[in-house]
């Protein structure tokens, strides 16, 4: 939706309080959102205590408003009724309005969405909320048109009737408000406190987690469940993490991959890919992830680059080219000249959604000449009828999303062409594509940079940089983390985002954990940060503190808000994933990390609490809580480092036993681990193999190496070399001895002796 352009900084300084007579107060705000609806006729005051005291003085109740700049129907309802002269005098008559950008106040979003949702059955933005003056719910919904249709009230019939009764009817308002506070105040919760009697969340929570997967797989189309599809970023990872691991049996880590495999392609192949910009959409509203929401958000594509890094390590195919398209777009069109990261592009342009994305084989044609466009549109989908449906008026305006469904060396075989010709001709027929997309009427930036969604796709960046091996990805990922430090960082205070220098809120959970994680990462990828090599690890340890200080509740876990975080009616504690993890589930994660890097008992501690107080929540809803339950799996399945025994496995066989010494059973990628083979006699011998003396000796685990130095008749001693790919998490390293041994003159039968180690990567 176009926004006619704002007045200089110098000039709004000049306007008066209330905004004078074009605009309202928003114009004074630096949220992108906000400032979108600053020339809206409503009388629009941020969230404050300003609007809260004049609800109270006039007692008239708050109509809230809450939305985010790149959202679809919130735009359709401001062009509807927000910018309509006659609603915006009913609202501005009878109730005190208040516009909040959910990006800004994730804890106002979530408090009123828990209140839409319990009495819709259903949320989403805008989300309309009614409020008492004293902050408490007593009507909500969703978006509103402007009149009334058949089965639907309009938006002044419903601001008319809930007017009335307000005046009239106060008494069921009061108890209404009542019921719905304490219903909130109890979905905010979380859950109780940790249970040192309970069990603790282990491998049965996991199971039950991918038991769900299993279950709602659809093996048609990939992805779980029906439409509308969202990329499924946290189950893809622990399938990743599964596959790698080699949890299962043989058939169930089939299935596994078949699961992991089938959705990336489907991920890749469909038109929530944008195959010409690169990037993925918000989500499908159907099955075959055909149809986007055209929203492109910058956390949606930092946790599926993580997730295309961890399938590189699964050996799943084709992940390269997407992750590289994600990094191009977010260079190219999101990348602040500070080094951050902006949040996100609108579904619009010229209020239509996805409009600048469609394409006929008319346009295709006329840029790439007759028989290379018809190429290219069969490559891609693009056909005469169109395989476009709008999602809000169901038209099929004859225009195509591209996509990719037939495959490549099949339209090469009927225009007589190699498949690396036609790769090539395909890659330069995109560029040439995005050359003239660019030239459309592109939708809304939402250039803020906010601490969680940059440090999520910085520590991504980091990640795959690695594992790609890319190190200016690295590099890109550290100017962000370092931008994040040095300017949202103000008197040890971390700030929630900013916006042309302007800082926004303080911070929450999410993003202290998010940006400590994001340090970690650059670590483990070896970035060198400009303030010491041990800068990143030590700002990773000072916001662990800040979120043991701030955010700490007494019975496990953590609130999501700080204390400091103004007019709110319950402190929200979620271990739920919506869209991105949970800040609970990032703490626990950073958490995790620190007490195996540091070695440290008390973090560890901290991240039990964690897992113990949701663990009701896991086992009632794994799906919902899988940033939890990855930490879980890593807390299970972390090795015991014990100073005391020194990393030893150790195996008794007919003659003698077998210990294999690690220097340490924690390391990074690029790293080694000094190992040591002992392969005694109980009465004396010796080994020979290959014509050698010793045992012979080979490991396997993905991403791991062994170079011999030196060996004996009984022992030999190496390195285990790291690649710099590997992928984090934990791994299964197996040594495999084998040999004649022997005593005095006598040979014994040949062995083979397998020992495993648990090795953790960290990243």
């Amino acid at each position: 939706m176009a926004h006619a352009p704002l007045p200089t900084k110098a000039e709004i300084a000049a306007l008066p309080a209330d905004g004078g007579p074009e605009f309202n107060r928003l114009i004074f705000e630096a949220s992108p959102y906000l400032r979108q609806h600053a020339r809206n006729p409503v009388d629009w005051h941020p969230w404050g205590e300003e609007a809260f005291s004049l609800a109270r003085e006039l007692d008239r109740p708050i109509f809230l408003s809450v939305g985010y700049s790149t959202c679809h129907w919130c735009h359709v309802m401001e062009r509807e009724s927000f910018e309509s002269p006659g609603l915006a005098a009913q609202i501005n008559e009878s109730f005190i309005a208040i516009k909040v950008d959910r990006e800004e106040r994730p804890d106002v979003d979530e408090i009123h969405m828990k209140a839409t949702q319990m009495m819709t059955g259903q949320g989403g933005w805008p989300n309309s909320v009614w409020l008492t003056p004293d902050l408490r719910p007593w009507y909500a919904g969703t978006y509103f048109p402007p009149e009334d249709s058949p089965g639907r009230t309009g938006f002044g019939t419903l601001l008319g009737h809930l007017v009335r009764i307000w005046r009239e009817q106060r008494s069921e308002v009061e108890e209404q408000a009542k019921q719905l506070t304490t219903a909130v105040t109890e979905a905010c919760s979380g859950g109780g406190a940790a249970d040192p009697n309970a069990d603790a969340p282990g491998r049965a929570d996991l199971d039950r987690l991918l038991h769900e997967l299993r279950r709602t797989f659809d093996p048609n189309f990939g992805g779980f469940g029906g439409a509308p599809k969202f990329p499924p970023h946290g189950s893809l990872r622990i399938l990743a993490a599964e596959v790698v691991a080699g949890n299962g049996s043989t058939t169930d880590l089939a299935e596994l991959r078949s699961m992991l495999v089938s959705t990336l392609e489907a991920l890749r192949s469909g038109g929530i890919h944008d195959q010409l910009g690169g990037g993925f959409h918000r989500y499908s509203t159907d099955r075959e992830w055909l149809l986007p929401h055209f929203e492109k958000m910058l956390y949606d594509n930092a946790q599926l680059l993580s997730v295309f890094a961890r399938a590189e390590h699964a050996q799943v195919e084709g992940v390269r080219a997407p992750a590289a398209g994600i990094v191009r777009w977010v260079e190219r069109e999101m990348t602040a000249p500070e080094g951050g990261f902006y949040a996100a592009l609108d579904a619009d342009s010229e209020g239509v959604e996805g409009k600048c994305y469609l394409w006929t084989p008319l346009e295709v044609t006329a840029l790439l000449g007759g028989e290379r466009g018809k190429r290219f549109c069969l490559a891609y989908d693009i056909t005469e009828d169109g395989n476009f449906t709008d999602e809000a008026t169901g038209e099929h305006p004859g225009t195509s999303v591209p996509r990719v469904i037939r495959p490549l060396a099949e339209i090469a075989e009927e225009s007589g062409l190699t498949v690396a010709t036609l790769e090539i001709e395909l890659a330069e027929d995109r560029d040439r594509l995005l050359e003239v997309r660019n030239t459309r009427i592109q939708p809304h930036l939402d250039d803020k940079v906010i601490t969680s969604w940059c440090a999520l796709f910085a520590g991504a960046l980091a990640e795959a940089g690695a594992c790609f091996s890319h190190p200016e990805w690295i590099e890109s990922a550290r100017r962000a983390v370092e931008f994040l430090l040095d300017h949202h960082v103000v008197e040890g205070q971390l700030h929630r985002s900013s916006r042309e220098g302007v800082l926004g809120p303080l911070a929450f959970l999410e993003d202290h954990a998010a940006l400590g994680l994001a340090c970690l990462d650059l670590e483990a990828a070896g970035a060198q940060s400009a303030g010491g090599a041990a800068r990143f690890r030590e700002e990773a340890r000072q916001l662990a503190t800040r979120i043991v200080e701030r955010f700490t509740y007494p019975g496990g876990g953590f609130y999501d808000a700080a204390e400091d975080h103004d007019h709110l009616l319950v402190r929200p504690r979620d271990p739920f994933d919506p869209a991105m993890p949970s800040g609970n589930g990032l703490a626990a994660r950073l958490f995790h990390r620190l007490s195996i890097l540091d070695n440290d008992e008390k973090s560890g501690e901290i991240a039990d609490r964690s897992l113990r107080a949701f663990a009701s929540a896991m086992r009632r809803a794994p799906r919902g809580t899988e940033s939890l339950l990855e930490v879980v799996s890593a807390r299970a399945e972390s090795p015991e480092v014990s100073p005391e025994e020194g990393g030893t496995i150790s195996e008794a066989w007919a003659e003698g036993r077998v210990r294999v010494k690690l220097d340490r059973l924690v390391v990074g990628p690029g790293e080694s681990i000094a190992c040591s083979i002992d392969a005694s006699f109980d009465q004396g011998g010796r080994w020979q193999s290959g014509g050698n003396e010793g045992p012979a000796v080979t490991i396997s685990g993905d991403g791991f190496s062994w170079r011999e130095l030196s060996r004996s008749a009984s022992a030999v001693s190496g390195e285990i070399l790291v690649a710099k790919g590997i992928s984090p998490g934990p791994h299964v390293l197996t040594f495999s001895l084998s040999g004649e041994p022997c005593r005095r003159e006598l040979c014994l039968a040949p062995v083979s002796l397998e020992l495993a180690a648990p090795v953790l990567v960290t990243v």
